[in-house]
């Protein structure tokens, strides 16, 4: 009998010991920063353990004064569903225990009479303790006990919970304090974003602007923002990208997606979910998630904002019948989490708040950028300071200089010649082409050597030529012999039957047309033989290039091919000119117009050249001939048109054929502007006023 009280009194030490650590435990968790969704469990759990109690719940009060479960132990199951009566019951007595502000014990099956009366419908005693912040109710712990225990042993229960809601009092003070900084600096940043989007007017600049400061506020891994061109939505600017390739899959797919997203009008906030998306918005939904690996997007048309009189109304990103159904869609603002994980209540309200600076500035950009000439007075209104008393003078001079130099351009006259390149040749020459397929079994000459007409300048060989050629030679002598013992037979031989002499006598016929077709043949073959010997059409020099000259023998070559050129370099000599299509009309003009050629005679025919290997000597020539068809001679070039010039013999002195030359065709006098600048007027005039008219 004497160890009971003994050990009784080591079971309440160690309650009282675990309940000491429980205390603490709650001391310390109230100190902490964590969330009310860590911190509420935490709280309710060690405050349940420390009473030993049947269950818990923590009640916040929300916006609007409206009671909320944020946590619950062992809660029943007709308390937690709201349309059942022991529900409306029970929330009314929590809400009378909020409005008194103090702390109670509610007997369990209390209240009043009639069942519509607020009360405890369960068989637990209920301890309430209100939770406060800056003396203002901000919830109500409530606590489930066992209903027989002492009335002081109750009132003990009651006290503890008190204590522990002040604890957790200093949370709520502490999280207060960090909601408030937290508000002050998202404020500060959203007063920096809103100096920062509305500083600017240029469209680009702006785009930038949002993007890199909205993704600051917002929070999240990536925001871009896209402006509609007609029907198409063109990404313009994304986070952390000084500039964006527009062919890229990803912004190609964006662009994509916000096209299709603007046309049904809605918002779209994809989470990992396509479920009642339309089919064209899931495609490119999927095509985009696949190529950027997003987790989370939101894609809000940029609707222009409403004038109401003087006052804006409120920007949101649907369509409202009041006041937003009408409203242009000027482009749209993309969200996305790719690692981060903001909560949906955050990322939401910092969208909005991004997304209504956003649209008014985007707005207001296209707006401006749509003034008439808004280039021009832009560049006008940064000119301010040419006028100013200090610039004054030097801007006068310098405006009296160019009005001189302009007037100088359009007045004053010199010489308008067309350049063109070309190339020496000597009036007499002919290409030596290949007359039958084969190939070079000898070459007899060599470059610049002198040869006379029908010399031999290459033989050839051609196996299968030669193959038929024997063949044919055999089956002739053949078909002579068989004719010779035919005709034989017919004369010598006297006991052949009339029908016999007929059929001998056929067969000789047969056999001698047989013998004129063979020799007709061989005739033929012969003279395909004779062109395998390739002579020199006329008396000249031989041309053959460098690296054709080394590789020809025992080259195949094909009928048509040229081998060769021989020209007569002791002739006359010619320039020929390749002309670019775009600069020929002007020589074409110069020659045909009469009255042009009245006033300047030589339009047209004077040509001034320089040799690539003299290009001190300045040499005059005659424009003789202009073709009329247009050829692609040199890809670089484009089409050209090519011209004969004739030349003095004796000034080119001992020329090489094919040398470079630049030449000049005068085509009269012009004003000096248009000498210099006619084909930048004339690309202007194709490229710019064409398109335009």
């Amino acid at each position: 009998m004497s160890t009971e009280p003994t050990l009784n009194a080591d079971t309440i030490e160690q309650t009282k010991q675990q309940i000491r650590g429980l205390v603490s435990e709650i001391a310390q968790l109230s100190k902490s920063e964590l969330e009310a969704e860590a911190y509420y469990p935490a709280f309710l759990e060690k405050v349940v353990s420390a009473l030993a109690a049947v269950g818990g719940a923590v009640w916040v009060i929300r916006e609007g004064r409206r009671l909320d479960l944020a946590y619950q132990i062992k809660m029943s199951e007709t308390l937690l569903d709201s349309d059942s009566e022991d529900a409306r019951r029970h929330f009314g007595l929590l809400s009378q225990a909020i409005a008194s502000g103090e702390p109670h014990l509610i007997p369990p099956q209390s209240g009043g009479g009639d069942d519509q009366a607020i009360g405890n419908p369960t068989r637990s005693l209920l301890v309430l303790a209100p939770l406060r912040s800056d003396n203002q109710v901000e919830g109500l712990v409530e606590i489930f006990q066992r209903p027989d225990a002492q009335p002081v042993t109750q009132r003990g229960y009651l006290k503890f919970v008190v204590q522990m809601c002040e604890l957790a009092s200093e949370w709520l003070k502490t999280r207060k304090l960090r909601q408030i900084s937290d508000r002050h600096s998202l404020w500060a940043q959203a007063d920096h974003f809103a100096r920062m989007v509305h500083e600017n007017l240029d469209l680009r600049e702006t785009a930038y602007t949002i993007v890199n400061e909205g993704r600051r506020i917002i929070g999240c891994d990536r925001v871009s923002v896209g402006i509609m061109y007609g029907r198409k939505c063109k990404i313009e600017a994304v986070s952390g990208q000084d500039t964006i390739e527009n062919r890229s899959n990803i912004v190609h797919h964006l662009g994509q997606l916000a096209t299709r997203v603007i046309a049904t009008g809605e918002s779209l906030w994809y989470d990992g979910s396509m479920d009642d998306l339309p089919p064209q918005v899931e495609e490119s939904l999927h095509e985009y998630i696949d190529e950027s690996h997003t987790r989370m997007l939101a894609l809000l048309p940029l609707r222009r904002p409403k004038r109401s009189g003087d006052v804006r109304q409120t920007v949101t990103g649907e369509a409202d019948e009041e006041s937003n159904l009408a409203n242009e869609i000027v482009g749209a603002l993309v969200v996305e989490q790719i690692e981060s994980r903001l909560p949906e209540p955050v990322l939401r309200s910092r969208t909005d708040l991004v997304y209504e600076h956003a649209a008014r500035a985007i707005t207001n950009s296209i707006d401006v950028n749509r003034i008439f000439l808004m280039p021009v007075w832009r560049t006008v209104g940064k000119s301010r300071w040419l006028v100013s008393a200090r610039t004054l003078p030097k801007t006068v001079v310098i405006t009296a200089a160019i009005l001189t130099l302009l007037l100088m351009l359009a007045f004053f006259k010199k010489d308008f010649n067309i350049q063109s390149r070309g190339s020496l040749q000597p009036v007499v020459k002919r290409d030596v082409f290949v007359p039958i397929d084969g190939e070079v079994l000898e070459l007899r000459v060599r470059d610049k050597q002198q040869v006379e007409k029908d010399e031999l300048l290459v033989v050839l060989r051609n196996a299968d030529l030669q193959v038929n050629y024997q063949q044919v030679v055999g089956d002739l002598l053949s078909a002579q012999e068989q004719l010779s013992s035919a005709e034989y037979a017919l004369l010598n031989q006297r006991g052949l039957s009339e029908s016999e002499r007929i059929q001998k006598q056929s067969e000789a016929r047969a056999l001698a047309e047989r013998v004129r077709a063979l020799k007709l043949q061989q005739a033929l073959l012969e003279e395909k033989r004779a062109m395998l010997e390739v002579r020199a059409p006329i008396a000249g020099e031989v041309m053959i290039p460098w690296e054709v000259e080394r590789s020809l023998e025992r080259r195949p070559v094909g009928m048509g091919q040229v081998l060769m050129t021989i020209a007569d370099p002791t002739g006359d000599w010619e320039l020929e000119l390749n002309m670019r299509e775009s600069r020929s009309g002007k020589i074409r003009a110069a020659r045909n117009n009469e009255a042009w050629r009245q006033r300047y005679p030589e339009a047209g025919e004077r040509v001034s050249y320089i040799l690539a290997t003299d290009p001190e000597t300045d040499y005059q020539g005659t424009l003789r001939d202009v073709k009329d068809v247009i050829e692609i001679d040199d890809p670089e070039v484009g089409p050209i048109v090519k011209m004969k010039v004739d030349i003095k013999r004796e000034d080119i002195g001992q020329p090489h054929p094919g040398s470079t030359v630049t030449a000049k065709v005068y085509c009269g006098r012009r004003a000096i502007g248009y000498v210099w600048f006619h084909e930048a007027w004339e690309w202007f005039q194709s490229n710019v006023v064409f398109y335009l008219s």
